[in-house]
């Protein structure tokens, strides 16, 4: 049986998007799938932490009206014969990320049409909007889109958003014996969700093989 490929596409702002697709990908691989990872790196970066909170109100504005951030070339690795397409990032004010946006308005037809596409997402939140946005640009681009796989942070509003913008801001609260954290252990996804994230790839991998 010839062995089967999948490129992961994907974007991640606080690194919380890529620890997930580390174990995604392990999963994939560990049913024999070979996996090509490619990073979406913008030219010009938001800056994190912010160093204002006019910096991240700013952003969050930007974000919010889908403007796009422009990224680096892609390797040519992207252009070669998949059996599936991940393509990963987070959510943004309810919105795909400008660096996916930006992927998907320069090269979503040529990296995606005619392949099966997971759409994978990493989000506080809010992430329907998100995914009716990318699905309707990979319908348009000719893909043959998959179930979306969505991980939303854990801890509950509104803790989950309050942590957030103290990420954003770099004024985690790092006492462990403090009132907010007994609320608020950490920011993003914890371990149970990249085991569950590891069980994804597994489920995928075993689907592209005829084995599930």
């Amino acid at each position: 049986m010839a062995t089967k490929r999948v490129l992961i596409v994907f974007y991640s702002f606080t690194q919380q998007t890529k620890l997930l697709l580390k174990k995604f990908a392990a999963g994939l691989e560990s049913e024999g799938v070979d996996v090509v990872m490619e990073r979406l790196a913008p030219k010009e970066p938001y800056n994190f932490p912010f160093k204002s909170d006019f910096a991240l109100f700013k952003a969050m504005v930007k974000t919010f009206c889908m403007l796009r951030l422009t990224v680096k070339p892609i390797s040519e690795e992207c252009f070669e014969e998949y059996d599936c397409v991940v393509l990963a990032g987070p959510t943004w004010s309810y919105n795909i990320s400008g660096p996916v946006l930006d992927f998907l308005d320069r090269h979503g037809e040529d990296v995606c049409s005619g392949r099966r596409v997971v759409p994978f997402i990493s989000c506080r939140s809010y992430w329907r909007v998100h995914y009716w946005e990318i699905k309707r640009f990979l319908t348009r681009c000719g893909a043959k889109v998959d179930p979306v796989v969505v991980f939303t942070h854990p801890t509950k509003e509104p803790f989950r958003f309050i942590g957030l913008v103290l990420q954003l801001r770099g004024k985690m609260v790092r006492k462990e014996g403090s009132w907010f954290r007994k609320y608020y252990p950490g920011y993003g996804h914890n371990e149970a969700q990249g085991l569950l994230a590891r069980e994804k790839g597994v489920q995928l991998a075993k689907d592209l093989l005829g084995s599930g």
